[in-house]
């Protein structure tokens, strides 16, 4: 490595995450590589320790919040690595944009474990396979045919995404061996692209009216918060199964719920409007419904590949080249985002 990478000052401040958690020794050991790097792990990042150890940092490695004040006294920063997995609107990104940061996030380390649970909720909606759990628990199951009178097989299925950003994309291949017919809804995306993925590149009414599982794989943004709602929920077919495997906000939580209590749709969903979601909550009694933890994309072996991705990315830019692995921030879609930090309590 050149002399001019080993000069990099690199500025790490994980919280919410753990350093532990997110490097492992070799990881770090290559991160020191590329330069000079500063570790803040306890509290938040004050204008004090701001102009002490950040000031003169090349890469940023944490979420804290970079207004234009903050980033104007930083004139060597060039790349913002964001570990938690989110675009939060706690920086100038308008700034960053006309100087030349790069604001990246580690969010593809979730794509996998994601689509692989949402898979298994989607086969749990088809088959009964945790509701029958429950009937056999409590004495009431029934046997061979009768016990499948409401399932349905994945296999040559009519299954439509909404969404086809990193998870869209990581849960394709895992539907592949059914042979579904896959209809795909994404205003961001031009049709010719959904359709180079294997998808027909259908309207969100085809999406919810023409299959028999619809899975919700679309970020929250400014545009679609409540999207899914009562008039959307009532064009699925009776009988159908929805997963919701992103984020709460881009549905009507409580129309979803009326409508899986009347039996009109199945759901599944691992997340919540609130998080932890109140004892109290009408979601743990409402039928129909199967409760994911946000547990979803919470592997060990996924959070581990946070550091690997920033490292692999650092490393470039500090050899002057693009980065490749995490996410990079767009100015046309970034402002529109509104994903909400993990809560670690």
């Amino acid at each position: 490595m050149s002399s001019s990478s080993m000069s990099k000052r690199i500025f790490l401040a994980p919280e919410p995450r753990a350093m532990s958690d997110i490097f492992d020794e070799n990881d770090l050991a290559r991160l020191r590589a590329v330069g000079d790097v500063f570790v803040h792990e306890a509290g938040p990042v004050t204008d004090a320790l701001f102009d002490e150890k950040v000031v003169n940092a090349e890469i940023i490695i944490g979420q804290f919040d970079l207004p234009e004040s903050r980033l104007k006294r930083a004139p060597s920063l060039r790349a913002v690595f964001n570990v938690e997995g989110n675009f939060l609107p706690n920086i100038d990104y308008a700034y960053c944009f006309r100087s030349g940061i790069r604001v990246l996030s580690t969010s593809p380390v979730f794509a996998e474990p994601v689509a692989e649970a949402t898979l298994g909720m989607a086969i749990d909606l088809a088959r009964g396979i945790s509701r029958s759990d429950r009937h056999f628990r409590q004495g009431t199951e029934e046997y061979g045919l009768a016990a499948n009178r409401e399932a349905f097989s994945l296999f040559r299925q009519d299954v439509g995404l909404i969404g086809l950003g990193d998870l869209g994309r990581a849960i394709l291949p895992l539907l592949r061996p059914f042979g579904c017919r896959i209809r795909a809804y994404d205003p961001w995306l031009p049709a010719e692209y959904i359709q180079t993925l294997g998808c027909e590149a259908a309207s969100l009414d085809e999406v919810l009216r023409r299959s028999r599982l619809v899975i919700v794989v679309a970020g929250v943004t400014s545009q679609n918060q409540g999207f899914l709602g009562e008039q959307q929920f009532s064009a699925m077919q009776r009988g159908s199964g929805l997963v919701l495997a992103s984020r709460a906000a881009v549905v009507d939580f409580d129309a979803m719920l009326d409508f899986a209590e009347r039996g009109h749709i199945r759901v599944a969903t691992d997340v919540f409007p609130q998080e932890p979601l109140p004892t109290s909550h009408r979601a743990r009694q409402t039928r129909n419904l199967i409760l994911c933890a946000h547990q979803a994309g919470a592997l060990e072996s996924a959070i581990k590949q946070i550091g690997k991705l920033v490292v692999g990315d650092a490393e470039l830019i500090a050899r002057g080249l693009p980065p490749i692995l995490c996410k990079l921030a767009q100015p046309e879609t970034v402002k529109l985002l509104r994903s909400k930090p993990i809560d670690k309590s």
